[in-house]
């Protein structure tokens, strides 16, 4: 939370949070910190590069083993979970294929096994399952290489991703909306993700009204978005209450976003996933927090009537709508509760 705070390269941060949404594992289950760190570390490091590259990558990954139970994949007793997810989740979608082909993609991860003392992948070959695979339409011996290196080669799998990328930074769409296509030929054979993020922002319907309402913010994204916004780092903080502590990482989990733990393979949700009475109040009172640990001389130096405008401007957004600006007017002479009321409005959490 903290390096997502203060970074001087806040795309690669929030591509890094994308990515761990997309190929989601949680410590819950992984139980070792270092795995969840170097799963971050390879996010961050690979996730603008060649999307095979980074599925390769991640496939061999031990938080991904151990999360869907690669390294239990043996030959006599092929474990589906990981062969599954990868062609639903992270690949090509649902409905573009079968059982057989779950099956014949778990035959060729048997094998693949790796090391908690050495923090190492290794290919155990007296478990793998050498036998012709017959994997959408192709027949072969083939490896769990192979199987991803067919999967992202797939038509579906570029609309898959794309739709993806759209929907996390503009609004949600389907792998078969119009602009997915509009970005396929940026993507490629080569797979390129960092042209296609370029796509996606120069695209004129990233510029459109619907994608500046496009999304709630994630949690996440929502605090760091704050706390960049007024200068504010991640540590401990005087809570609301003016008693105990509080950071973003244990607001974020209190909002429902536990970083590095989403709650199932499927990652977090989006839009009202995020929306209720509960979580309401607890992005008001967080909001608070953000507004007391703040300088707001900027908000202070302006007369109380131009403050709602000032308090816009420090957060990167045109204006308000009418009830949030009514709502705003009547805490223009308070800054602490200003900010705070302008952070839980609909038109930051949105923005």
């Amino acid at each position: 939370m903290q390096r997502m705070a203060v970074t001087s390269t806040p795309l690669r941060e929030k591509l890094t949070l994308f990515w761990h949404g997309h190929f989601a594992t949680g410590a819950s289950k992984v139980r070792d910190p270092k795995l969840m760190y170097l799963q971050n570390q390879l996010f961050r490091t690979r996730g603008s590069g060649s999307f095979e590259a980074l599925t390769q990558a991640v496939a061999k990954d031990g938080a991904m083993m151990f999360w869907l139970d690669t390294e239990t994949d043996k030959r006599a007793h092929p474990n589906e979970n990981f062969a599954r997810e990868l062609m639903e989740l992270f690949t090509i979608g649902i409905g573009n294929y079968t059982q057989d082909d779950v099956t014949a993609a778990a035959r060729a991860f048997t094998g693949w096994a790796y090391s908690r003392q050495t923090y190492r992948y290794f290919f155990q070959a007296d478990q793998h399952d050498y036998g012709t695979k017959v994997f959408l339409d192709q027949s072969g011996d083939f490896s769990g290489t192979d199987i991803i290196s067919i999967l992202v080669n797939k038509a579906e799998s570029a609309r898959f991703v794309l739709a993806k990328l759209w929907s996390h930074f503009a609004y949600p769409v389907e792998p078969g909306a119009p602009v997915v296509g509009d970005l396929i030929g940026v993507y490629g054979r080569g797979f390129d993700l960092s042209g296609s993020l370029r796509a996606v922002f120069l695209h004129p319907l990233f510029r459109s009204a619907q994608t500046r309402t496009g999304l709630v913010k994630q949690p996440i994204e929502y605090l760091v978005g704050a706390a960049r916004a007024l200068g504010l780092g991640a540590g401990a903080s005087p809570s609301a209450g003016g008693g105990g502590r509080l950071t973003l990482a244990l607001a974020a989990s209190a909002l429902g976003q536990e970083p590095f733990n989403p709650p199932n393979v499927g990652g977090w949700g989006q839009n009202s996933y995020w929306l209720d009475t509960a979580t309401a109040e607890v992005r008001l009172q967080a909001a608070l927090v953000l507004a007391r640990r703040a300088d707001l001389s900027s908000i202070e130096s302006v007369p109380v009537s131009q403050r709602p405008v000032a308090v816009a401007d420090l957060l990167g957004l045109d204006g308000w709508g009418p009830t949030t600006a009514s709502a705003l007017a009547g805490q223009a002479d308070r800054p602490e509760q200003l900010v705070a009321l302008a952070l839980a409005s609909p038109d930051y959490v949105v923005a």
